[in-house]
């Protein structure tokens, strides 16, 4: 219960609701602007990103950090980010589902820089517990040994896609949790139902 109420007392970002499109151009910034069409560019006609727009965008901008150590985002990662950043179940991001993840990718990826001191282009095991403190996961061990059997190569490494994939998933489960902690008491209570379409489209 600690663990919860400290995660999600106010670390968590929560996609801002939807606006109609004319009303939020009204009102952007000038960084807003420039990132709507540059979204405009990545998402085509239908202004939403697919998984596999967002694994062609993730691979090319990854493609260009030789510092980076990964095999790649996969189509199945790239679907389960989709699906856990999926506000309104679409099944694509929208511009600001996308800019939210796209927000969390940029400072987690400064995180993974910063935390891979011997500069293998991994975060080693001795390196995970501050990456994911950094990353604003202050998790115990015992989940932070079920996340390294998950996401880790059998010598304890994390490489980027693996990092990324795993923090997408554990914000958007807090995001989630604190949705459904009406009360704001760090516990919930859920039926069969409910349980099933949280943890499977995810």
């Amino acid at each position: 219960m600690f663990f919860a109420k400290q995660v999600i007392g106010g670390l968590i970002n929560v996609p801002p609701p939807r606006r109609p499109v004319a009303y939020a151009e009204q009102h952007e910034s000038d960084e807003e602007r420039q990132f709507r069409k540059v979204f405009q560019q990545l998402a085509g006609e239908d202004m939403e990103v697919s998984p596999n727009e967002l694994m062609n965008i993730l691979n090319r901008i990854i493609s260009k950090h030789g510092d980076l150590k990964t095999d790649g985002f996969s189509i199945e990662n790239c679907r389960s980010m989709v699906a856990v950043m999926d506000s309104d179940s679409t099944g694509k991001l929208g511009f600001h589902e996308f800019k939210l993840l796209w927000n969390n990718i940029k400072k987690w990826q400064a995180v993974y820089k910063s935390c891979d001191r011997d500069r293998s282009g991994y975060i080693g095991a001795d390196e995970l517990p501050g990456a994911f403190t950094a990353a604003g996961f202050p998790l115990d061990q015992n989940l932070f040994n079920m996340i390294i059997r998950r996401y880790s190569d059998e010598n304890g490494n994390m490489d980027f896609d693996n990092y990324i994939g795993c923090l997408v998933r554990l914000d958007a489960m807090c995001r989630a949790f604190k949705t459904l902690d009406k009360d704001n008491n760090g516990s919930i209570k859920v039926n069969v139902q409910e349980w099933l379409q949280l943890t499977m489209y995810s």
